[in-house]
């Protein structure tokens, strides 16, 4: 393997960590930065019913499309002609796009919480944790600021 492709190749790799990295994980004690001073609504209520969930990242089109393109420059450089960085190129997206949705399709623990709030409406809130974090009959806090919601104890 000559150098430039050794290098498209360190690039190709860097770019996927980097696509697999961009993934937020929001727990009920993570917040992210634009959270903070974010003024959120506060219920009490009794949690009701607890079922284990996986979490499944979104963003699955970023990740096969930025692997598709830095696959496609890194197998451009293979070759010492036009015709073989012509196929290089191809079949590096082809892989580049294969590997990035690979690496978004992974998932996370999750907990669905179904709280019965004292104002008498029920609710559901899934988020990152495990059914242990809780227990049927637990006074819980449910917060929200209209975008995400949490459950704490």
């Amino acid at each position: 393997m000559n150098r430039k492709a050794a290098a498209s190749a360190v690039v190709l790799a860097l770019g996927i960590v980097a696509v697999s990295g961009c993934a937020t994980h929001s727990t009920p004690t993570t917040f992210n930065r634009s959270d903070v001073g974010t003024a959120r609504t506060v219920e009490w209520g009794t949690v009701r019913g607890l079922r284990d969930v996986t979490i499944q990242n979104d963003s699955r089109g970023v990740a096969t499309g930025t692997g598709a393109v830095l696959g496609g420059i890194a197998g451009s450089t293979i070759g010492g002609s036009s015709r073989a960085n012509a196929a290089g190129a191809v079949a590096g997206a082809v892989a580049g796009g294969a590997a990035g949705n690979a690496m978004a399709r992974g998932g996370r623990a999750g907990v669905e919480i179904t709280v019965e709030l004292e104002s008498g409406r029920t609710v559901a809130v899934t988020q990152d944790g495990s059914s242990q974090q809780f227990r049927v009959g637990d006074r819980v806090q449910v917060s929200s600021d209209g975008t995400t919601t949490r459950v704490t104890r």
